[in-house]
């Protein structure tokens, strides 16, 4: 039954992630347009904000279709973690504190995927590299 709570936790974060990068990659310059439109009210210099908002929706999607897939999850669950901190400390500057809970949400079921890593046996990593057991 682990197997399955994992897996079926593993898909809903990687569905999550898939469909903000892909929604956010389809639109991409209107979404970097309304993130620096945002982020003008905050302390973070446009510099910043600007190579942010185009690498964001390429992160997520590639973090959810990694987890989806079932590829470097180890790494794609690290990564999708990183990108939800750098998102609650952009959403802090902008003090949009109704977003913070969701985030931290996301955040949490990232930790417990790594925490319970090693029940994520149902992946391709499996069938491509049966004998490496660093990332499943």
């Amino acid at each position: 039954m682990d197997k399955i709570v994992y897996i079926l936790l593993r898909l809903g974060v990687g569905i999550s992630m898939f469909g903000h990068g892909l929604v956010r990659l389809l639109k991409l310059n209107s979404f970097s347009n309304w993130l620096v439109i945002e982020f003008k009210k905050s302390v973070l210099p446009e510099f910043i904000v600007i190579p942010f908002s185009y690498a964001l929706p390429f992160a997520e999607f590639l973090v959810g279709l990694l987890l989806l897939m079932g590829l470097f999850t180890r790494t794609a669950l690290l990564t999708g973690a990183i990108i939800i901190l750098l998102l609650l400390f952009g959403t802090s500057m902008i003090e949009n504190w109704e977003a913070i809970p969701s985030q931290l949400i996301h955040l949490a079921f990232f930790c417990i995927l790594l925490q319970y890593f090693e029940v994520n046996t149902l992946t391709l990593n499996k069938l491509f590299q049966k004998s490496k057991k660093y990332d499943q």
